[in-house]
């Protein structure tokens, strides 16, 4: 059965930049999706960022291009999520999630394409 676990959150002033990583256990081959989701305090979870383990393929919210980065270390099976330029706005808790890939790139972004997901790791931005 597939597990992660996420770690790296914390409380960092505006601007600052925080690593988080997903550790994931149990995954099979054909488990290829990675994502990122949170949930900022009062909304609902939106989708962060997307990594296909098999070929490094990346996808991101418009929000967080250009600031976030997400990666992975196979070896390790360890995604990681590099967080800069960090932002009042981006305050949430943060959730790593696995699922199978399908046809085309759009469900990469939709929550329920995704059937395991980690504990959540809370990210907190003061200004």
């Amino acid at each position: 059965q597939v597990q992660l676990v996420e770690s790296g959150g914390g409380l960092v002033q505006a601007g600052d930049s925080l690593r988080l990583s997903c550790a994931v256990s149990g995954r099979t081959s054909s488990r290829d999706a990675m994502g990122w989701f949170r949930q900022p305090p009062g909304k609902e979870r939106e989708f962060v960022a997307h990594i296909r383990w098999s070929t490094g393929i990346s996808d991101y919210a418009d929000s967080v291009k250009g600031r976030f980065t997400i990666s992975r270390d196979s070896a390790k099976n360890t995604v990681y999520l590099q967080m800069n330029s960090l932002k009042p706005e981006d305050t949430a808790v943060y959730y790593c999630a696995t699922g199978f890939p399908k046809f085309g790139s759009s469900w990469r972004r939709r929550e329920d394409n995704y059937d395991a997901w980690g504990q959540g790791t809370q990210v907190t931005v003061s200004s």
